[in-house]
């Protein structure tokens, strides 16, 4: 192929600050317009270029096909100080290696333990507080919950109260900051604005207070049924060392990060859209009254509870990541596009997932277009919630799980209404979370 040496720049570029704006004010109407635009466009954060591919087949190829043609790129980079050197930042053998320890933790019999000692109880727990006619604030119990959960699965409760009361503390303000400080220039993230400064000193916070629990877990010794058991027990399979205290810390906080505000998003966001949609709410009901009989909902049950799983799916298209980005190894071609090596290359899941080539009517909640025959028309790459690749998220499986167990544990009981005069909609950080969610809870 041809190499063309020209790439269409997205309208909009501001002197020195780019299209930072753009992403930082008005980040999904900016994102869903990219297509239009060409298979790969060229964005600026700040001065820095930026290629986005925008088409399900390029996102392989960025992603999977020539995954080893690219590193992770800048914003991990600035993630570097919160997360080390985890699977999210980390790049080459030493990713590989890392994620070879770290997939044993994430395995499905692990995943279905965690989902009976520790999902099932925490959800029961939080399903049992509630009271007739109860306004709730969805968004932030849903955060505290998949918080304890990301807690008790990490650490054995005897081995991290202390940790688990910082997570629930640190964490929020991190993700609510995390956006800004991912995209905007270095001048800016070196400032001492108030947003800066409660992010680095929740990142220290973390970070202070996980290594007594590993070596407390350490001291102890044995299999405590969670993660970071895992994370002792592991061995190289070339070398059979195993990983040092700070690399546990650095998958330890990057599990924290990334996967608690993935799974609490999805799932105040799973309450809403069933809420606010009469007929997929019947028929979640009808179906947790048919697969359960009355009974908590075990790991077992989980595939039979296949609308449940299209809701699931649906919610996780509609809320995605905003973004993955890598940087060029070498000199790559992308769709006819030569990138030269060291430059920044990107796609935005919520530009696919909002792409009406490939999602029929993508504004509107539609958990049926995940039925077997219509997702068989889906173009591969066109939805990655977890990204793609050898880079896929390895904690995938077990998200899903807790996002349709925590689900089906509420819905079993509780029907949520919202509270009538309260706008909801996407408020854009690390994902889309809800700009508030009250709801009332009534008895079913």
């Amino acid at each position: 192929m041809r190499w063309v040496r020209m790439v269409a720049v997205v309208p909009g570029r501001l002197p020195l600050l780019g299209h930072t704006l753009s992403l930082l004010r008005k980040p999904l109407p900016f994102l869903t317009s990219l297509p239009a635009h060409g298979e790969v466009v060229q964005i600026f954060l700040g001065p820095l270029p930026v290629y986005m591919v925008t088409s399900p087949e390029l996102a392989l190829r960025l992603l999977a096909v020539d995954a080893d043609k690219y590193d992770k790129g800048i914003v991990f980079d600035k993630m570097r100080p919160l997360f080390g050197d985890g699977l999210a930042t980390s790049n080459g053998a030493f990713n590989q290696r890392q994620r070879r320890m770290v997939l044993p933790a994430f395995a499905r019999g692990r995943v279905a333990a965690y989902a009976e000692s520790t999902i099932s109880c925490l959800a029961q727990d939080l399903a049992d507080s509630w009271t007739e006619g109860q306004q709730v604030a969805l968004d932030a119990r849903m955060q505290d919950l998949v918080l304890t959960i990301a807690g008790r699965t990490l650490f054995a409760a005897d081995l991290g109260p202390d940790v688990l009361a910082e997570i629930q503390r640190s964490i929020p303000i991190m993700l609510e900051n995390v956006l800004v400080r991912a995209f905007s220039p270095k001048l800016v993230e070196k400032l001492p604005i108030p947003g800066n400064r409660r992010f680095d000193e929740a990142a220290a916070r973390l970070r202070a207070v996980i290594p007594e629990a590993i070596i407390t877990a350490r001291t102890q010794g044995g299999d405590h049924g969670d993660l970071l058991s895992v994370f002792l027990a592991a061995r190289d399979e070339d070398t059979g060392e195993a990983m040092t205290d700070e690399q546990i810390q650095d998958e330890v906080v990057t599990i924290l990060t990334t996967g608690a505000e993935t799974t609490s998003v999805a799932l105040a966001w799973f309450f809403h859209e069933i809420a606010v949609n009469p007929e997929i709410e019947r028929r979640f009901h009808a179906e947790l009254d048919e697969v359960l009989e009355g009974h908590p909902v075990t790991f077992e049950d989980l595939p039979k509870l296949e609308y449940t799983q299209r809701i699931v799916n649906e919610i996780l298209r509609r809320t995605p990541p905003i973004i993955l980005m890598r940087r060029a190894r070498e000199d790559v071609e992308l769709g006819g596009v030569r990138i030269p090596a060291g430059s920044e290359v990107a796609v935005s899941q919520h530009t696919l997932h909002q792409d009406p080539r490939w999602f029929t009517d993508p504004g509107r909640f539609d958990p049926d277009r995940w039925s077997p025959e219509r997702m068989a028309a889906l173009p591969k790459g066109a939805y990655i919630p977890f990204g793609a690749g050898a880079r896929f998220c390895p904690g995938h499986y077990l998200a899903q799980t807790e996002i349709a167990m925590v689900a089906a544990t509420i819905g079993a009981r509780w029907r949520l209404v919202p509270v009538p005069g309260k706008r909801v909609y996407p408020k854009v950080k690390a994902t889309m979370q809800p700009n508030q969610l009250p709801m009332t809870v009534h008895s079913r």
